[in-house]
């Protein structure tokens, strides 16, 4: 029988396990390098988490989970449920995990009175796709996601320390 939970903080090393596992399907195991300590820090040692995690389980049995925040719509003057990673072990696909947990992120975002539910899915992952088509997701293909990281990042803000102190000179 399948049971949607809260994660909790004894069940961060269930959340890094999924969390590598779903790297390692996506082609991209060395990118999956959050720890312990990071997940703890901002998801269950904060008065304010930067994210929320739900445990799906089979029969008691961690089976995937879901990994989701709250962002904000200029827009649509409304928050919106961003849904960070979704993932179920192969051996527990096909009976409709994926597919509940996302009915229960779907409830929260209702819930939370959210514009809606965005996420990303690689070009090459055809089951995914197919499966979030299947229940009304719509591809954006006129969007197109931007990214600035690591040393990029650091040069960027020191642009702008240096643009700052410049103008608080004059």
């Amino acid at each position: 029988m399948l049971n949607i939970r809260p994660a909790t903080r004894a069940d961060v090393p269930l959340i890094l396990e999924f969390i590598r596992l779903l790297a390692e399907y996506e082609r991209e195991p060395q990118s999956a390098v959050a720890t312990e300590a990071d997940l703890l820090r901002d998801g269950f040692d904060t008065a304010q988490p930067r994210f929320k995690v739900v445990i799906a389980e089979w029969d008691g049995i961690p089976a995937g989970f879901a990994f989701y925040f709250f962002n904000y719509s200029t827009w649509m003057g409304k928050p919106g449920l961003y849904l960070e990673d979704l993932f179920v072990k192969p051996e527990f696909r096909g009976r409709g995990i994926g597919k509940a947990l996302m009915v229960h992120l779907a409830q929260i975002a209702v819930a939370e009175n959210c514009y809606g539910m965005r996420w990303q899915v690689l070009d090459w992952n055809t089951p995914a796709i197919e499966f979030y088509e299947s229940f009304g997701g719509k591809l954006l293909k006129e969007w197109i996601t931007v990214r600035v990281m690591g040393e990029d990042l650091k040069a960027l803000a020191g642009s702008s320390k240096s643009k700052r102190k410049e103008q608080s000179e004059e």
